[in-house]
């Protein structure tokens, strides 16, 4: 402390040095993301599973459809 009798102004608080990235998660919010994104690629595996099923019965009924109309066409020729 100083002798000369006029009021000193504390010294400045340091800055709070935050860290780079802003988004900072709890081990329980974490473990949300993970079961979120795990949840959003099963859901989105079964939408693509079904939609490559339904594919796959759609080429099978066109191709049974084609076997039959060549058959009749081929029955109607005959006669």
């Amino acid at each position: 402390a100083c002798d000369c009798h006029h009021q000193h102004a504390p010294a400045p608080a340091p800055p709070r040095v935050q860290r780079p990235g802003g988004l900072q998660l709890t081990p329980a919010g974490l473990v949300t993301v993970v079961a979120g994104g795990a949840g959003l690629v099963l859901v989105v595996g079964a939408v693509l599973v079904s939609m490559l099923l339904a594919v796959a019965v759609t080429g099978a009924s066109v191709a049974v459809c084609a076997v039959v109309l060549r058959s009749l066409l081929h029955q109607s020729r005959t006669r």
